[in-house]
């Protein structure tokens, strides 16, 4: 039977500890031990199923970890206090000084902080690439390198990295290959594709209602264990711990993700469609004149669609800034970041999201100020979002 990353969330059944349709919330940072032996073989991780601090697991997290592991096809999974709090321990579990890191130069700002100016503290250098060429990619691999890092779709640039093909440069190199699925939930399946590690900010699509900040790292329950470790686990020592009352609140919302994500990516679809036809420059990988459109279609779980995430450039950032601004004065969204809100999310990422790239990288990447990054909301009715919009795009002269 083909892989659905939804059945397999909807197939888990955990009943609470009363007989609940919710599993009980774990309300306790330390748990109590019946010998003295156990305690000891917890702390050594050979007591499958005790638990002995919050920090180290509980079972709410277990839970959580157990549905997202489900959805992205891995052995298991953990979760931490944010997208950073899952991201950074896994790149600092695989590297050391002296090794080195080729990524994406299209990610998450945060990230490419982190790589280009923390790790190098520690002495762990990172090449930033076009991971779209996978050629380009092979050349900057050395005998130093352990880490293929991209995102499924880039933060904000919308490029759709070919994880078929980067996991085969990964397997002829003995590299790791971390992708970060954050705008891509259920679309796109990376463990599916080859990838080794799966992470994702749970504050986004996942969770739905940007109420909540969390984080996942889905893998191998080898390399699950490595994170969790009391004596050298990253995840563990930079005690980045999800609280057990947040990840209760992001399982319950992981039930509707299927349907979130099917509006979200019809609504951007729409409103794509329109904006492309109108003469204005968007990216989206829904429609044909995306350079990656085929690739993002062979790789895709097909009824979750192509995503909620576009991006439209006006030009400059003062029309954007204007633009945004009456949106949001007339209803139509909010001008913020992060995504994955039922509202309509709009930036410029260039001067927020993106703003730790330097603004010579960021033109050589294709960043420009009048870029908008648009997280499209559930909208009922999308036509009538579409001409509101429209309305206020010619109001600032931007059609």
């Amino acid at each position: 039977m083909k892989f659905n990353p939804a059945d397999r969330i909807q197939d888990l059944q955990y009943f609470g500890e009363f007989g609940g349709v919710n599993p009980s919330i774990s309300d306790s940072s330390t748990y109590t031990f019946l010998s003295a032996k156990t305690m000891f073989d917890t702390f050594e991780g050979n007591a499958d199923g005790c638990y002995l601090y919050s920090r180290h697991s509980s079972p709410s997290n277990l839970y959580l970890g157990e549905a997202l592991a489900a959805m992205e096809g891995t052995e298991t999974a953990n979760v931490a206090a944010s997208g950073m709090g899952a991201i950074t321990p896994v790149l600092l579990q695989l590297c050391g000084a002296g090794d080195h890191i080729v990524s994406s130069r299209t990610i998450y700002g945060g990230t490419y902080a982190f790589l280009k100016n923390f790790t190098p503290k520690l002495g762990i250098e990172t090449n930033f690439v076009d991971i779209t060429k996978l050629a380009i990619v092979e050349k900057a691999i050395t005998k130093n390198t352990k880490v293929l890092y991209c995102e499924s779709v880039s933060n904000p640039l919308l490029e759709v990295a070919d994880i078929k093909g980067l996991s085969a440069l990964a397997k002829k190199y003995n590299l790791k290959l971390v992708v970060d699925n954050t705008f891509s939930p259920l679309s796109i399946s990376p463990a599916k594709l080859g990838a080794d590690v799966v992470c994702h900010s749970l504050t986004k699509f996942i969770n739905g209602s940007s109420d909540t900040v969390g984080g996942v790292v889905c893998g191998t329950q080898e390399f699950i264990n490595d994170l969790r470790n009391v004596n050298d686990g990253a995840s563990m020592l930079l005690g980045s711990t999800m609280d057990s009352l947040r990840a209760a609140s992001v399982l319950k919302n992981m039930r509707t993700l299927h349907i979130r994500m099917k509006q979200h990516s019809y609504n951007a679809n729409y409103l794509a469609d329109k904006f492309e036809k109108d003469g204005l420059k968007t990216v989206y990988p829904g429609l044909a004149s995306h350079p990656s459109h085929k690739l993002f279609k062979s790789m895709m779980n097909k009824e979750y669609g192509f995503g909620g995430m576009l991006t439209i450039d006006v030009g400059s950032l003062e029309k954007a800034n204007e633009l945004m601004e009456l949106m949001q004065h007339n209803n139509l969204g909010y001008l913020a970041v992060s995504l994955g809100f039922y509202k309509t999310l709009f930036s410029a990422p260039g001067s927020s999201t993106s703003s730790e790239i330097p603004e010579d990288e960021q033109k050589e990447m294709g960043l420009s100020d009048g870029l908008i990054r648009f997280s499209i909301g559930l909208d009922n009715n999308i036509e009538r979002t579409y001409q509101m919009m429209k309305t206020c795009m010619k109001q600032v002269g931007v059609l």
